[in-house]
């Protein structure tokens, strides 16, 4: 794998979670870097493990929930998860630990680099980023400091599996509320994703 650092959101219809990680998360690169840079350093992707909804637009309330975030909802549409995706990702980020289980039954190799969402979070702020190397808007180098983020992280886990906590909630068929939570959870990992990657200083 090469630069850009690529990273794969996971969820069941890939129409809810998934593309709202998907889009959250380059909306909070291109917060620090802008809209040139960030293409170039980081691809941010999202499949899901079910084929039900190929080729929709994400969930309206989804798509919602971005706009009013400052994040692209445009020009997406839902695609099934499959093993090329994973083999092209250099993080693989699942909204559940069902959805790890799904991913590392197609690629078994990629166990190092797969995580649920709120366990990453929940692990990132253990992380010594001054280890790391240093943030740059070249793509090699910030690639670099990506994979050696994720085999941190991996580390930081020590073997242990997430918690049930770790998991985001379904929002498909909930309420406007129910979806701007998910999507507050989903921020609280991405944002710190984000300036871990490419913050000046980080």
């Amino acid at each position: 794998m090469t630069a850009p650092f690529s990273v794969l959101h996971v969820c069941i219809g890939n129409i809810c979670r998934s593309p709202m990680a998907e889009r959250l998360l380059m909306s909070a690169v291109v917060g620090v870097v802008g809209v040139e840079a960030a293409t170039t350093l980081v691809y941010s992707h999202s499949a899901g493990t079910g084929s039900w909804h190929m080729g929709e637009r994400m969930n309206p309330p989804a798509a919602n929930q971005l706009r009013q975030r400052g994040a692209v909802d445009t020009g997406f549409r839902a695609r099934k998860l499959l093993g090329e995706h994973v083999d092209a990702s250099d993080l693989v980020l699942t909204a559940s630990a069902e959805q790890v289980d799904y991913v590392l039954a197609l690629r078994a190799d990629a166990a190092p680099r797969t995580f649920v969402l709120g366990e990453f979070g929940r692990l990132l702020v253990a992380i010594d980023l001054d280890s790391l190397p240093p943030a740059a808007t070249d793509p090699a180098a910030m690639y670099a400091r990506g994979v050696a983020l994720v085999e941190l992280v991996n580390k930081a886990r020590g073997g242990n599996g997430p918690r049930p906590q770790d998991d985001l909630d379904d929002p498909w068929g909930e309420n406007e509320a129910y979806f701007s939570r998910v999507a507050d959870e989903i921020e609280a990992t991405v944002r710190p994703l984000a300036a871990a990657l490419v913050a000046r200083g980080a």
